[in-house]
């Protein structure tokens, strides 16, 4: 079992910046990749960020160069730093780590970006 702790999120103006993180405790040595994911009201639930053990990173087209995530692996956390915010990226960031047996996600955090 993985669990998870989200902090971070919150209001903040347009071309604002913030930071999410997200640590990981309990089977913490299975983990393959870490990452975030939002959802907006009325829409699918997508990748934004995600970085793989080795370093390996990757994000969704409308958040490069933006957006930058990073990884603590003596804390086993990892954090998404968000610049330029624009009110588009409103939505509910969600913590995902994927282990080889499954996946695990964060109870969620509101990111709210005002215009």
């Amino acid at each position: 079992q993985v669990q998870l702790v989200e902090s971070g999120g919150g209001l903040v103006q347009a071309g604002g910046s913030l930071r999410l993180s997200c640590a990981a405790s309990g089977s913490s040595s299975s983990i393959s990749a870490m990452g975030w994911y939002r959802q907006a009201p009325g829409k699918q639930r997508e990748l934004v960020a995600r970085i793989r053990n080795g370093g390996y990173r990757n994000y969704t087209d409308s958040v490069k160069g933006r957006f930058t995530i990073s990884r603590d692996n003596a804390k086993n956390t990892v954090y998404l730093q968000m610049n330029s915010l624009k009110p588009e990226d409103t939505a509910g960031y969600y913590c995902n780590v994927q282990t080889v047996y499954r996946n695990y996600w964060g109870q969620g955090t509101q990111v709210t970006v005002s215009s």
